[in-house]
This record gives C-alpha cells, structure tokens and sequence, in this order.
C-alpha cells in the first residue's frame, strides 16, 4: 500500500500499485488452417453511472495458440474506497491493424479489481461470455518499488534432442512462484533454431519484474523445444532465484535441466536433459522518472494545434473548433486542457509556446504551418493554461482554417531547441499536437521524427473527431521503431491518443482517463533518453532560481522562438515570411478573454474563401475570460 506524507486537514485515498499477469485455456479456434493468434484487451470503467470503457492495455499476441499465456503485464493503481471495472476483451489476431474491428473476438469478461485482489496470489477465474467454455485466469500482486535493472544472459549445454528431421528449437520461459506457491510467467527469451547448445541473447528485465524485489522468490525456468503448431515440448525445467543468480557466472549457477516425465519412467538411468548455464549477470539502479524530476529537470509543453480546413467552419456545431456561445468546450479546449494542466505541474515558469499550423495569417493571409497563437512573434509565450486558451482562442477569431496539413515544421521547430540542450539532463521537450488527423506530408512527419529520436523530445498526437487514424498508429511504434526507407529511429519518441475513446454517454468527457493515456509513455520515454545519454538525475537547482526558469543549461546557444517559417519543413533562422504580424489591437466584446490587449476578430469580413468569414463576433466564451469545463 502506498502510504502518503501525513497532511493534517487533507484526504487522500489509500492506493497500491497492482500488476495483473493473465492466461486463457480453450479458446475458440478461429483459423481454418492454424490455431488462433490471441490476445487480450483490457478496459477500465470508472465510477459513476456516466462512465465508460477506457482501454488501458493489451497484450502480445501469441501464435497459434488456445491456451495463451501472456507474459505482458497489465500495471494498475488500485483504489480500495473505489469500484474499479475492468473488461477483459480476447481477439484472434487477423492482421497488424490496431483497430479492432480487424480481429475476430473470442470471449469477454467483466469484474472488478477489487474481485480480482481480493483472492490474492490464488488467481481470480472465471469463465468468458460468448466464449464456448474458455476461461480466463487473473493474477494480482502488489508491485514493490525495488528499482534495480537486471541484464542477464543464459546458453544451454547438450540439451535433448526432440525433433525427427533436425535437433531443437530450444526457448527459455521464466516464472516467479507467488504466496500461494502458483507461477506466473515474467520472460520469454528468444527462440533458437536447430542446436542443442544454445547461446540465448543477453535481455534485460526489472527486478520487480522478475522477483518483485524478492531476493529469495523460487523462480522456475521452462526450457521448451518450439514447435510451428503452436504445441511447445517440455525438454526440463530446473529452479533458482535472484540471490543466487547474483554470484554470476559460476558452478553454482550451471543447472541440469529435468524432464519429471522422462525421469519417472527411465528411473535411476536417467541423468539429465541437458545443462543450462548462466553466463553473466548484471545489476544497475536505474532512476525513476521522479527522481529525475525532484532533481531539477523541467519538462518543457509546447502546444500545435491544427487549424485546418478540414476541422469545419467554427461557427457550425459540426465543426471540432466550434465556438459554441454557452461556453461548452470543443474537443480541442478538452484535449488542451485535460493534458495542460497535468504537463503544467513539471514546468516550473509555467510560460508555454503555443503554436498553429495549417491557416491563413494576418495580416496578408499567406499560409503558415507555425505561427504563434497569440499572433505575436515578440511574445510567443502563454503565461499559464488560461493563457493558453485565451491565445487559442485569439487565433480561432483572427485566422482563416485553410491547409494542407504538415506537421513537420512544428516538429523541427521543437526538436531546434531540444537539440540546444541534449547536453544538458535538466531540460526535456514535449510537444502536443492535436489534429483531426488528416496528414498531408505523413513521410516527411516520419522524416522528422526520426531525426528527433535521439533528442530529450516526446511527442504527443491527440486525434480529434472521427478520421480513420490508422496512419497516427503507425507513428506510435511500440511494437517496433519507427522507419523511413534507411532510417531508423533511435526510440519511441510518440504517443497517440484517439479523443473519442473517452467520451461518455452523457456527451462529456473522461478527462482524467484522458490525461492518464495520453501522458502514460512520457515518464518511460524520459528515462530512455536519459539511459541513452548516460545522465544521472541532476542536483537540484537552487529555489532562488525556481521562479524565473527558461531552459537553461551548459550549451550557450538559444535558438530564438521569432525563428518561425511558413515553408514546409522549415525552421529556419530567417525572419517570418509573413513579417512581424502586427495587427491593431480590437478588444473582445466587454472585455472577455485574457488577451484584451491581443488582436480579436477583425472588424472587416476576413480573406475571400475563408471558412470562417465573419463580419460580427460572438461573446468570448465562458465566464470573465476563465475558461470553464464540463465535468
């Protein structure tokens, strides 16, 4: 249980970090010609009768299998004063389509993940719905917060023999035991073909992974012949643990694999099945994400929003930048604002560049794929997230939605300055681009994100409205790096988040889900980078500097933010195309909105052809100039 600091007149809600580790016997068989390839999604629903399902995992799948056993795992924070739903949705995979409709489904179930801990280690059971007799298992346990990173690397030694027409395809699988002396699966090595003396990669696995951060838990080790079909053979299994395999290459840890079968029916004349051997073991601690927050480090929110024609007319309900005169967000102030204000906590100045792209600017109308929302070069900062929206909203009124889509300028523009301070750890860049998801230069946008993954750089895509965004999962390679003809990138720098997986029922959004999705892979990014660099956490600055921050570090250059193009893929030094967008000053109507010293709407009709054309302009929405959000 995680026991926060004591905070006299305060609530706090009592939580632990739970990790579900899932199986499934009898699944239906799909595939005409093979087994079925499952895996499993797995949703949550918050409470209140509003609430919906919010995918929050799956795992790998598994090939030509009816009894999977998935090592992935499933990381939750469990609430006890708090009924957490969870669905647990399993799909014969049909294709690499992330979109589900693409797979054929094989069962669900539904419970709750106080149910689930409630059994402890036994494991919760139960039997799918739509499933014909299939059964899930569920095992949870509470993740200690041991932060050891454990590399290790195994060969075997005269292992049996188990094919006709060639020798063994042996594999290693490795469970730890759990109280109730049950095993659960935690890595699965490589498969190596047609040897009996395999050398297996060196992999990499936390020891919270592997033991939960218990030195003496009995692991047990699976050695297995592969088989096509799907149906592996036992070669033989042998034990040990983390504080044994801790002495590293030596007699003590070569272990003779053992066949209980093989051993039973051959008796006192059975020996072995062979010798696996421990090769090298090494430990390091790696830093957490808060570690290297407490010690300085700034994570720096830079906002892209797309202001493309293909959104639609903002004075049309229809349109996904509607201004709607009652103050009820459209789905670009929910997006900014569920992100915005957890981002905001990690940014100590909280000055933040706001940026569009895709519009026709004042005061000539010339395209622009990065302008500043506050359509000032000389202050290209939002003092705050009611800045921010006050300047998404100066925008909205003065600019004309236009095209095409590119969101290459606004990543090199960003990845400028996380290029300035790669040398420096207490500085890290995010970039949010929300989109309706239509990419006009897509190979170029892979282009440059490419060349951006070995920055101190994450980008988060939220997807608005209802575009097919297959081609955004594409951007956010968790399964493998993304790619561009020869190039490769260096990590995973991407996240991408569809809005409308968390509307509920009522018309409103989740925004806590929300914010929790989009902003899940930024802590292991950070640290990735981190690792890749070599840097510890940073000392902390001293708190005399804590209120005027701008990225600083040991680089002595600092690109200037008036260093905007309207080319695409430009960001260049060179002057805004446009020239410095000085427009007079016409407050809002009763002085609504933050920038009542920024330009409003223009008082002539707007740039023929414009979508959002408009000789009078509506009450600045919500109440005084702060913006309000439906709960």
């Amino acid at each position: 249980m995680n026991i926060t600091a004591f905070n006299p007149g305060a609530s706090s809600v009592p939580s632990s970090t739970v990790e579900l580790s899932l199986r499934c016997e009898n699944l239906m068989d799909t595939d005409v010609l093979s087994k079925s390839d499952p895996f499993c999604v797995v949703s949550l629903k918050g409470t209140g009768s509003q609430s919906q399902f919010v995918e929050v995992g799956r795992t790998e799948c598994i090939s030509d299998n009816l009894h999977p056993v998935w090592q992935k795992k499933i990381v939750l924070e469990y609430n006890f004063e708090e009924r957490q739903t969870l669905k647990f949705n399993i799909f014969d995979s049909d294709s690499s389509a992330s979109s589900l409709d693409d797979h054929d489904f094989l069962g669900s179930v539904e419970c709750s993940l106080g149910e689930i801990v409630s059994v402890q280690s036994k494991g919760f059971s139960k039997t799918l719905s739509n499933g014909k007799g299939a059964t899930i298992h569920i095992t949870a346990e509470e993740l200690s917060s041991n932060k050891e990173q454990l590399t290790l690397k195994f060969s075997g030694k005269k292992l049996d023999k188990m094919d006709w027409f060639g020798k063994s395809d042996p594999f290693i699988e490795i469970l730890r035991s759990t109280e109730s002396n049950q095993y659960i699966l935690v890595h699965r090595t490589e498969v190596i073909k047609n040897t009996l003396n395999p050398a297996w990669k060196p992999f990499q696995i936390s020891n919270r992974s592997l033991s939960n951060g218990d030195d003496d838990r009995d692991l047990r080790f699976d050695v297995y012949d592969w088989n096509r079909s799907g149906t592996h053979e036992i070669i033989g299994s042998f034990h040990s643990s983390v504080r044994k395999l801790r002495n590293g290459a030596n007699s003590e840890n070569n272990y003779a694999v053992i066949n209980k079968e093989k051993q039973k029916k051959k008796g006192a004349k059975y020996n072995n099945s062979g010798f696996v051997c421990l090769d090298s073991f090494k430990v390091e601690i790696v830093p957490s994400f808060l570690d290297y927050i407490k010690g300085g480090t700034q994570v720096n929110f830079t906002l892209a929003v797309d202001f493309t024609g293909s959104n639609g007319n903002p004075n049309q309900p229809s349109s996904l930048h509607y201004r709607d005169p009652t103050g009820r967000p459209n789905q670009y102030q929910t997006a900014i604002q569920s992100v915005g204000e957890i981002i905001q906590d990690y940014d100590s100045d909280k000055m933040f560049p706001a940026l569009g792209f895709g519009a026709r600017i004042p005061p000539n109308g010339q395209v622009s794929h990065e302008f500043f929302l506050t359509l000032d070069p000389k202050n290209p900062y939002c003092n705050g997230l009611d800045e921010v929206m006050a300047a998404y909203f100066n925008s909205l009124y003065n600019v004309q939605l236009y095209g095409p889509t590119n969101f290459s300028p606004v990543i090199r523009h960003v990845a400028k300055f996380a290029d300035a301070y790669q040398g420096d750890p207490t500085n890290y860049f995010v970039l949010l681009i929300i989109t309706d998801g239509i990419i006009t230069d897509f190979e170029e946008t892979k282009r440059s994100i490419i060349k951006a993954s070995h920055l101190p750089i994450s980008i988060i895509i939220v997807g608005v409205g209802d575009e097919d965004f297959e081609a955004m999962d594409d951007l956010d390679s968790d399964e493998s790096l993304l790619r561009s003809g020869s190039l490769v990138a260096k990590r995973d720098i991407v996240q991408f988040v569809e809005l409308r997986k968390f509307v509920q029922s009522n018309g409103q959004w989740s925004k806590q889900l929300l914010a929790k999705d989009v902003l899940a892979e930024i802590p292991g990014q950070l640290l990735s980078y981190m690792k890749s660099k070599g840097y510890e956490p940073p000392h902390p600055a001293p708190d005399d500097n804590l209120n005027t921050f701008r990225p600083s570090g040991n680089s002595g250059f600092q690109p200037s933010f008036g260093s905007l193009s309207t080319n695409p893929g430009a960001a260049t030094g060179a002057a805004h195309p446009a020239g410095l967008i000085n427009v007079e000053p016409q407050p809002m109507p009763n002085n609504h909105g933050f920038l009542s010293n920024k330009p409003s709407a223009p008082s002539v009709s707007a740039v023929p052809g414009s979508i959002t054309s408009v000789t009078s302009i509506p009450t600045y929405p919500g109440n005084g100039g702060h913006l309000s959000m439906v709960n």
